[in-house]
């Protein structure tokens, strides 16, 4: 009988030669602890003859993180509502998988992202699993690898010890129950001794979890020799995961979810809790706010941005730069912890928009294009929904209605142009995530090095914006600019200034602090609006109570916890928007089959006038089914080779 390839984990002896499957030469800014790995045919006696060659292969354990950083491999990039890709879509460039699921196009037969068999765009998180487990046999015997110091192995250890449990998570978060790979499989093993099975949701959290606290204890507290280790993972980042665990695990979607309710194994155990359970809350409160303690012991704080460069910025220009900074400053203060595995050059490319004409299309592809009701998530000025602003709302009661900018304004828009009034008097995120037809774009190559003239975007038919080469025009009109780094270029021989991929900023765990102390607690009190309210406070706007009370039509709405609660996920929306983060949200709280059964809609792209651009228009329509949806679907082949295995519902 063939074994099932997600189950080959073997112990495989060590006179066996090493299969060293899909290792990427990955780099990281100013260290290159990932760009080594041992050669394809080194033994396992050779891997771990001595520590240089141990030490490579700890390295191959990191190869299997997630490419969050590219268009390809970050799944929450065009796999959910945040942004979508144009209808002739030159697959070269972006290739179609996470889009297919956000059209609905996902099957069993090869599921897209199929990180359960490492197909479809997806890392092999079970090779990864197995990549680890093989160091942990090899480098916990201390008769191997003689020449490795106790403590440097210790935290070696520890690396994979995590590395173990991350991608563990990574798979729970993805197919829900999962098989737990706690040793390889022996070489020798019987066909059915090969056919591992699902365990229960809360059995799976409480492993990952115990491997999180035994590679905590082995783990640096920080890296000391950042020319050479930044990247490595450190006791601040393993407490940001686990809280991240525990956090899904206190979710709608894993915590008592009856519609999971027939979902069981060969026993009849049930994978899902079927009992809500609120101590999940405070136990996810607990661990974030233990992470976001040892991170600002050991240094992080909110990025705020340092204008040494000679391009005069005003306050509002600063703001932005505030939150464009965050994400794409490398190793900057706020980042826990940075991919260096996945480093932003081709997605810089398929956000920004050919701007000028000194600019390369080919370089300019501009094809990440947020959705309308992405654009209406954003704030206003006055830091409320648009909806609620009673200051504002009439202002957006007709998105078409056409404004004319004036000199004002000059910083965030075209002066003398129209564009449409849902593009005026928004919050700083805004300008700063976003581009659009006649707004500014401000890079530090403009010519008058100052932001009263910056670039400025012109997208409608005919203009530059609006594409000159096949697939390479937004579908919407609007453009990603949140993660552009400010110092690329994009002219002949120009240079994308790269960054480490963020995966774990200190504004993520402010907000999932103020998420879980809100659901633990009966009503929000000042410690909830504390954390959101720094995340805010950096943003540019006013705390959550003294916004509402001063201008939304719902003034009572931070004070309830239901009220409470949309605030802080829509603040997770907002501040968090096209880092991939809403896609896995919108699942742990169970909304995605609310909000992926709305339309795409953008503006009449193909237009020249204002008035006939400035049109709304429905591109798509998603279809979310739930609860099938939720999980992802287990390749049919994998069931067919393990009969041991069941299915998640609906597929």
């Amino acid at each position: 009988m063939k074994i099932p390839f997600i189950y080959q984990i073997k112990s495989l002896s060590r006179t066996v030669k090493f299969f060293c499957i899909g290792l990427c030469a990955v780099s990281v800014s100013s260290c290159e602890f990932l760009d080594v790995v041992p050669d394809n045919v080194s033994t396992l006696d050779h891997a771990f003859s001595n520590s240089t060659e141990a030490e490579k292969f700890l390295f191959t354990c990191y190869s299997k993180l997630p490419q969050s950083g590219s268009q390809h491999g970050n799944v929450g990039f065009f796999g959910g509502d945040e942004a979508w890709l144009p209808l002739d879509l030159d697959t070269r460039w972006v290739n179609r998988d996470a889009w297919d699921i956000a059209r609905g196009n996902q099957n069993t037969n090869d599921p897209y992202h199929n990180a359960w068999g490492s197909s479809r765009s997806a890392q092999g998180y079970f090779i990864g699993i197995r990549l680890c487990n093989t160091f942990l046999e090899n480098v916990e015997n201390e008769n191997i690898v003689p020449d490795l110091q106790l403590a440097t192995r210790s935290r070696w250890i520890g690396e994979a010890l995590f590395l173990k449990a991350y991608y563990h998570y990574l798979l729970l978060r993805m197919y829900g129950p999962i098989p737990i790979v706690d040793r390889n499989i022996p070489v020798y093993a019987t066909p059915e001794e090969t056919k591992v099975v699902r365990m229960p949701i809360d059995t799976c959290v409480n492993y990952i979890a115990r491997l999180f606290d035994e590679a905590y204890t082995r783990l640096p507290a920080y890296i000391s020799r950042p020319t050479t280790e930044l990247g490595r993972v450190t006791q601040p980042i393993a407490l940001a995961c686990k809280a991240k665990l525990y956090l899904l695990a206190a979710s709608p979607l894993f915590n008592g979810n009856t519609d999971y309710a027939n979902f069981r194994n060969a026993e009849g155990e049930n994978f899902f809790n079927q009992t809500y359970d609120e101590s999940k809350w405070t136990r996810a409160a607990e661990a974030t706010k233990a992470a976001i303690d040892l991170a600002e012991e050991y240094g992080a704080q909110l990025y705020y941005f340092d204008n040494n460069s000679p391009i005069q910025l005003s306050e509002e220009s600063m703001v932005q730069m505030n939150i464009r900074n965050a994400v794409c400053d490398p190793w900057n203060d706020e980042i826990i912890w940075g991919n260096g595995n996945s480093r932003p050059n081709d997605l810089q490319k398929t956000c920004v928009p050919l701007i000028n004409n000194d600019f390369l299309n080919t370089d300019c592809w501009g094809m990440m294009a947020p959705p309308l009701k992405i654009v209406e998530m954003f704030y206003t000025k006055n830091g409320v929904p648009i909806n609620e602003d009673k200051d504002l709302a009439q202002n957006y009661t007709r998105y078409e209605t056409l404004r004319t900018v004036e000199d004002s304004e000059r910083v965030n828009l075209q002066p003398g142009q129209q564009t449409a009034a849902l593009n005026f008097d928004r919050e700083p995120r805004f300008y700063a995530d976003l581009a659009f037809d006649r707004s500014a774009y401000l890079l530090y190559s403009i010519p008058s090095q100052s932001d009263q003239e910056p670039f400025y975007v012109n997208a409608r038919l005919g203009e530059l914006g609006n594409g000159v080469t096949q697939s390479m025009y937004s579908a919407t009109g609007y453009f990603v600019k949140k993660l552009v780094h400010w110092e690329s270029t994009f002219i002949q021989n120009g240079q994308r200034r790269e960054y480490p991929w963020p995966e774990i900023r200190l504004a993520d765990l402010y907000l999932m602090y103020a998420e879980a102390l809100n659901e633990s607690k009966s009503a929000p009190d000042n410690e909830v609006y504390e954390y959101i309210d720094r995340v805010r406070q950096r943003a540019g706007l006013d705390g959550v109570v003294e916004s509402w009370q001063e201008h939304s039509t719902n003034p009572s709405k931070p004070t309830t916890k239901a009220g409470m609660r949309e605030i802080i996920q829509r603040e997770r929306n907002i501040e968090l928007a096209f880092e991939g983060q809403r896609f896995w949200d919108l699942r742990r709280w169970k909304t995605a089959n609310e909000e992926l059964n709305k339309p795409i809609q953008g503006w009449a792209i193909d237009q020249q006038e204002a008035a006939a651009y400035y049109q709304k228009r429905t591109i798509f329509m998603q279809k979310f089914i739930a609860p099938r949806d939720y999980l992802w679907p287990i390749q049919e082949a994998e069931l067919r080779r393990n009969t041991d295995l069941v299915q998640n519902p609906g597929w």
